[in-house]
């Protein structure tokens, strides 16, 4: 490699034009080629050997006893016609022995080495003469050098100087660190360069959001009307709610109805190893956002840098993500004017959030998006199903109907998994039956017919998800029942399965109560086909265990209590202390659990010996069937469930033995 190949590869990365191409490991790579080219070309060991005319003609005639021969065809004859002189150039060759590792045994190998020899004028000829009577050929050779050495090496060590210059010097004022480092890594999506953009006919059940929304679609389409009357449009607005319902494709539907660019970046996306890398890519997209205004800057997962500040690390100082989070502050509401960019961010942890973050200035507003209520999912499903052929007897308005407390991600899924399995059952288009086998399947796994069990472990099965299922239908306070198989679904050996009638926002006491009760059965039905225990009831147990100890510390339904919380012992930080509460109430809530349970247990064992007919029937029934519909029970135990007034708010699964 010539050295002035390098500088001009030096220079074609330093060109402005060709920045854009330039990539970190492609820097890297330059870095180390002009390290390995310096030490390649001014190494010593590198040189030829100088020889003077005498030393090489002796060297010639001494061939036999040295041990080296002169190469053929490796003699030239160099002019340079720039600076006059004249040398030879040449190679010896001497062969060496070496040890082959694979054989051990030693083979002959050549060696060459390079040799130079001056020539003075006046020398020329007579050494020709001299070689020609040895008969030894020359090759002659006539080179023009571009520069001299010396301009050689000054353009070398002046281009690795900028080189380094440009990595590192440059890097860390413009961009903000080496290689780009502190450089924001948000993605700007403008009209052209989206080719579908987002509005809010793409956005459904989630209506109330969008409303709140609109107003900051209006002001970035027309900002004067809200400046006439002294108005200001929220800085910020912050999206609230559970994971799925749709945070971000509002905050994209937003800048596609307003026709403003939107920047697009995880809360996760500011951290690096190096300590204030964030706050630099902080101050960087608020810069990039300025020169676009009016924009949109949107924040996903926001907790990740906006989580309340403790003022101490683990060992001392303030914690990395605190500086991002204090430039995100002054960015948003400090000196300098924030005009036309509006902060639009997303978490489902609120409650983590730094007060500062929240207040007036910063982030206005929050929009609360909640999980669809059957009107949403009917909407959310009919908007997904746009792209799916469905059968006759799919209704959508019954699988909303059976699918509470799902977000729209969720819906989409379900869609998309009665789509793969018509595809796998090779259907003409999706039916009812297999929307229902979808949802069954994301609430409560896959069936695993393959999976073999004996005959015992069958039975016990059926007596267990009998148990349970017979409680559902004695007991008023709780869901209706939808479906009992013994077939392996999940990792479960078998399921009873329970949906609500419709949505619902609370809970009460008797649903609880009920719920431990239905809990117990499968246990209870066991023993009394077995007459031992066995550990499928290890799921309803612990279940039971977290339903009493919310009901004691978190709802206040305990008589013993009544109206107070009592936090969790876990793990807790410095900043975040748990309520205090002495030994002696601690012993007092486990009693009060313990009591919650076993009065549930002592009911379920009273109506299962009462009805242990029907427990009976409808165990053989599974045995015959292995799945049986929740109003098929009902018909065959003459127990149909009446419909309350007091839907619960979610699905249940009990017992898995």
């Amino acid at each position: 490699m010539r050295k002035d190949n390098v500088f001009f590869g030096i220079i074609f990365c330093m060109d402005k034009k060709n920045q854009g191409a330039a990539r970190p490991w492609l820097l890297i790579a330059l870095v180390g080629l002009v390290v390995l080219a310096f030490y390649k070309l001014n190494s010593v060991s590198s040189k030829p050997e100088e020889l003077t005319v005498l030393e090489f003609l002796n060297a010639v005639d001494n061939q036999t006893a040295t041990g080296k021969s002169l190469a053929e065809g490796a003699l030239v004859r160099i002019v340079d016609r720039d600076s006059g002189t004249t040398r030879l150039e040449g190679e010896w060759t001497e062969s060496e022995k070496t040890k082959n590792p694979s054989s051990g045994e030693e083979e002959p190998r050549e060696k060459r080495t390079k040799f130079t020899v001056p020539l003075v004028p006046g020398e020329n000829e007579k050494l020709m003469e001299d070689l020609q009577a040895r008969e030894i050929k020359v090759k002659v050779k006539t080179v023009e050098s571009a520069m001299s050495p010396f301009l050689m090496n000054i353009l070398f060590f002046g281009g690795s100087i900028f080189l380094f210059y440009w990595l590192f010097a440059r890097r860390m004022g413009g961009d903000g660190g080496p290689f780009g480092m502190g450089k924001s890594r948000a993605k700007m999506l403008t009209g052209k360069e989206e080719k579908k953009r987002a509005t809010f006919t793409d956005v459904a059940g989630v209506d109330e959001a969008k409303e709140e929304v609109q107003e900051i679609v209006e002001f970035l389409k027309a900002p004067d009307g809200f400046r006439k009357l002294g108005g200001r449009i929220p800085k910020g607005v912050l999206l609230v709610g559970p994971p799925g319902t749709g945070k971000t494709l509002l905050a994209r539907a937003i800048a596609g109805e307003a026709g403003v660019p939107f920047f697009a970046i995880s809360g996760s996306d500011f951290e690096e190893m190096f300590v204030g890398v964030g706050a630099s890519r902080m101050r960087d997209m608020f810069a990039e956002a300025k020169k676009r205004a009016p924009c949109i800057v949107f924040i996903d997962e926001i907790d990740s840098i906006g989580m309340k500040r403790t003022g101490a690390g683990a060992i001392g100082g303030s914690h990395a993500y605190e500086q991002t989070l204090n430039t995100m502050l002054v960015e948003m509401d400090g000196f300098d004017a924030n005009e036309g960019v509006i902060v639009i961010a997303a978490t489902n942890r609120p409650d983590t959030l730094d007060a500062a973050l929240l207040r007036p200035g910063r982030f206005d507003r929050q929009v609360v998006v909640e999980l669809p209520t059957l009107k949403g999912r009917e909407e959310i499903l009919a908007l997904h199903g746009k792209k799916i052929k469905f059968g006759p007897d799919a209704d959508l308005k019954r699988v909303a109907r059976g699918t509470p407390g799902f977000s729209g991600a969720d819906l989409a899924n379900l869609l998309n998994e009665a789509a793969l399995m018509a595809v796998r059952k090779k259907l003409d288009a999706v039916d009812m039956a297999t929307l229902d086998e979808a949802r069954d399947k994301i609430l409560w796994g896959r069936e695993r017919k393959s999976a073999g069990y004996s005959q015992n472990d069958r039975e016990i099965t059926a007596w267990h998800e009998s148990g349970h299922a017979l409680l559902q239908l004695l007991l008023k306070n709780t869901d209706p029942l939808h479906k009992v198989t013994i077939i392996p679904r999940g990792r479960a050996l078998g399921a009873t399965m329970s949906l609500p009638e419709k949505d619902v926002l609370n809970r009460t006491k008797s649903h609880f109560l009920d719920e431990l009760v239905v809990m117990c059965g499968g246990r209870i039905a066991e023993k009394l086909f077995t007459g031992e225990l066995s550990t499928g009831a290890a799921m309803d147990i612990a279940q039971a265990t977290d339903t009493a100890r919310k009901m004691v510390c978190t709802y206040g339904m305990s008589e013993r209590f009544g109206f107070q919380a009592f936090k969790e012992q876990g793990a807790f930080t410095v900043a975040e202390l748990p309520p205090a509460f002495s030994e002696e109430t601690s012993r007092a809530i486990d009693a009060e659990v313990s009591r919650l349970i076993s009065d549930a247990y002592a009911k379920a064992e009273k109506l299962i010996g009462e009805n242990r007919d029907r427990l009976e029937t409808l165990a053989k029934a599974l045995l015959e069937k292995e799945t049986m519909d929740g109003r098929d029970v009902e018909e065959l135990l003459g127990l149909a469930k009446e419909k309350t007034e007091n839907p619960p708010d979610a699905e249940s699964q009990k017992g898995e033995p």
